[in-house]
């Protein structure tokens, strides 16, 4: 069993209430510094308030999202982001004003503080007072988008299933199958249209008027600087777009006309593209919920021990939710629990093989999670995306020399490999179209929800628009963007995916040439957590920080060709 860290600042049984929180703040910010090494402890007894302030977060989050329906689970969630964050907005503000004026600050180690540092004095510039109460609104209403998906469901034959349940048949060999329920989700998605549009138009509004306070033109110009996106620019981003759809749709769009002759069509249809080609039923990996999460076990130790071991501690201490129910969540995450060290992962499995891989992305985010959990300061955990989901994505590829655990038929196990490396080459024109779809959204703030609709369409299209045609379906095309949590729920982080893929495709191809130099190079890169730069964590790991045209072209003909040896 694990337990929390000792705490040596803030009391054992802290009950999170403003009230037992105010004195510890006001403690913090009236404190005397007379040496850097009060400063450093200074700092220290900060990040041990903060992260027992997200573990408690956490937990609230997390059974929120178990159970959408319970509603005193909601408002335990509702009261953290109502009655405790707002209020101390203003108090980290004036710690962190209190950290960068003290006059020991230039004798603390560069090096080390170098990063944090960095992001303290860029939420400083962005901080303003009248943001609070709009962050908080924000916080309350793009949960909502949880609660509509999450009671969302469909009926099969005689049986009621969750989206994510009945995904599964659009993998039927019967194409009728396919398409009935391709259809009955798309119906039942669409009922939401004009809900989740108006949610979205609110919160598009919202955030406007967060970015105006704080001196912007737009949300797209102050996410980047809130986000920390130091190491590049919207201009390197619009780059990236193009650069996969110069390198990565021609190869995809090569794979949709072999899977249209090997399904004998003259056209492929939106219910045609999860299909197997082969014409055998979808892969099988596992049965139930518990045997993923051993089989799982089992795929991490025999990479490497360690590995299996963070998965085992998890098991142990009931630090998974994995089978899809109604009421749940959409989605799947990977929550560290800040002063515990370990995480939580959640994800909603029907039994698939999209649930494996799910399940090794997020066990990668574990990993990363148990790697950092002794850094020093909590900031130093809070790993940027770009490096966060590396240490994901890389797992996924990483792992599929161990799928053998999951398959004991070989011909099943090489379908696993190839539907795995087609699937991170649609990852990028996806990520590519979400990322490009945000930049439109937020630099044209005033935009109808028609227009909307017409800018995903004209985004979506030249990036294959999925390579199915869309005749006869365009208001679900239209409308497809509404399946992306993110864009309610996280703005802006999206294009991190496909760095991080990129990454990922880098750090599997060293695997292959010497897997023990490989891990090792992964592993510590993850372990840095947040105290180097992007650019130098990458290089830790053995890879580039890079996404050029061609950087790109070189790894998507990479995988084209691993995906041929298949």
């Amino acid at each position: 069993m694990i337990h929390k860290k000792t705490r040596t600042y803030i009391p054992a049984d802290l009950e999170i209430k403003w009230e037992n929180l105010e004195p510890l703040y006001k403690e913090l910010l009236g404190r005397a510094i007379n040496s850097a090494e009060e400063l450093e402890q200074w700092m220290r007894d900060r990040s041990e308030l903060e992260a027992a302030l997200e573990e408690d977060f956490a937990w609230r989050y997390i059974r929120m999202t178990c159970d959408t329906n319970n509603e005193q689970l909601l408002a335990n969630f509702q009261y953290f982001a109502t009655e405790i964050e707002p209020k101390i907005a203003p108090y980290s503000n004036d710690l962190n004003k209190k950290l960068v004026a003290n006059q020991y600050l230039d004798q603390l180690d560069h090096d080390k503080y170098f990063v944090y540092l960095r992001g303290v004095k860029k939420a400083l510039e962005l901080f303003r007072e009248e943001n609070i109460p709009l962050q908080t609104e924000i916080q309350v209403e793009q949960q909502k988008y949880q609660s509509i998906s999450g009671s969302l469901s469909v009926h099969i034959g005689d049986q009621e299933y969750t989206l994510e349940q009945a995904s599964v048949f659009l993998k039927d060999t019967d194409r009728a199958k396919r398409q009935e329920t391709w259809e009955k989700i798309t119906a039942r998605r669409l009922q939401e249209k004009e809900k989740l549009d108006d949610l979205f138009d609110h919160l598009r509004t919202l955030r406007h008027q967060v970015a105006l306070n704080a001196g912007f033109e737009n949300y797209r110009d102050y996410m980047f600087q809130a986000m920390g996106r130091f190491d590049y620019t919207p201009q390197d981003c619009y780059d990236f777009h193009q650069a996969i759809e110069t390198g990565v749709v021609p190869i995809l769009r090569e794979h949709a006309e072999q899977r249209k002759q090997a399904l004998g069509l003259d056209v492929l249809r939106p219910w045609d593209m999860d299909v197997n080609t082969s014409g055998k039923p979808a892969l099988k990996p596992f049965n139930s919920g518990e045997e993923l999460i051993e089989k799982s076990i089992q795929c991490f130790s025999n990479i490497n021990r360690y590995l299996g071991e963070r998965l085992e501690i998890m098991k142990e201490n009931n630090l998974f939710d994995v089978v899809s129910r109604k009421g749940k969540a959409p989605g799947g995450y990977n929550y560290p629990l800040s002063e515990t060290g370990a995480p939580f992962i959640f994800m909603n499995s029907a039994n698939t093989f999209r649930d494996l891989t799910t399940m090794v992305h997020e066990g990668g985010h574990a990993v990363h999670t148990f790697l950092t959990a002794d850094l020093e300061l909590n900031d130093f955990k809070h790993c940027p995306s770009e490096v966060a989901e590396l240490a994901s994505m890389s797992m996924e590829l990483i792992s599929m020399d161990n799928w053998n655990v999951f398959f004991d038929n070989e011909e099943d196990l090489k379908r696993a490999k190839r539907d795995q490396l087609v699937d991170v080459l649609k990852t990028l024109p996806w990520v590519a179209v979400v990322d490009q779809f945000q930049h439109w959204i937020y630099t044209n703030p005033t935009h109808t929800a028609d227009e909307r609709r017409e800018a995903w369409v004209k985004i979506y299209e030249p990036f294959g628009a999925g390579f199915a045609d869309w005749t006869g379906l365009e208001e679900a095309e239209a409308s497809l963007w509404q399946k992306q949590l993110h864009i309610f729920e996280i703005p802006f982080y999206y294009i991190e995916y496909g760095m991080a893929q990129l990454g990922a495709i880098a750090v599997w191809k060293n695997y292959k040439e010497n897997p023990d130099k490989a891990l090792e190079q992964y592993l510590a890169a993850l372990k840095l957590g947040y105290t180097k730069t992007i650019k130098e964590i990458y290089e830790t790991a053995g890879i580039k920080f890079d996404f050029s045209a061609g950087y790109v072209k070189e790894l998507a003909e990479f995988v084209k060709a691993e995906i041929e040896k298949l």
